[in-house]
């Protein structure tokens, strides 16, 4: 697709995120099943629910712009699913505490990189008029930060300190 509006810029990021929340969701269930800490495994569980609902609703964005949603394949969230295979999940971490401190280093920063896609496509919604378009990124962006938040909470509270005395 040629980039010649601020429209058109619009849906190709609207695409990225749809192909990183694609990319996201598979590894996250894969960190989930590699989790140790109950707390951990719970929130990765409700991590792949909010992306899954986060890509209905990009999705449904998109197809309203007439546009196909897997028009762009994400080489962002390509390189951070690989960094969260190879350090969450493949890596030789004998103890389990350790490894689900790394679990949630992978996974903060693919949400932060959904963070960073959907202020950046709320902005373009909202300069563009589309005001339905913004509330619906405007609330996929708060589920993602409420979800980081979250993972902060327990990495700081149980995880990191057990992974400490390791």
């Amino acid at each position: 697709m040629t980039i010649n509006t601020l429209k058109d810029l619009y849906i190709d990021q609207l695409q990225d995120i749809y192909s990183a929340n694609r990319q996201s969701a598979k590894v996250t269930q894969e960190l989930h099943k590699a989790a140790h800490s109950e707390d951990l495994k719970s929130a990765l569980k409700a991590g792949v629910d909010g992306i899954e609902e986060g890509m209905d609703q990009i999705k449904r964005l998109i197809q309203n712009h007439d546009a196909d949603p897997r028009g762009e394949h994400c080489k962002g969230m390509e390189g951070l699913v690989a960094e969260a295979r190879a350090h969450g999940i493949e890596a030789d971490i004998a103890d389990e505490d350790v490894r689900d401190a790394s679990i949630i280093a992978q996974y903060q920063r693919m949400t932060h990189y959904g963070i960073s896609g959907y202020g950046t496509a709320c902005a373009f919604a909202k300069r563009l008029g589309l005001k339905d378009d913004a509330k619906v990124l405007d609330t996929c962006l708060d589920n993602t930060r409420d979800g980081d938040k979250h993972m902060t909470s327990i990495a700081s509270g149980e995880v990191n300190r057990a992974a400490a005395q390791a």
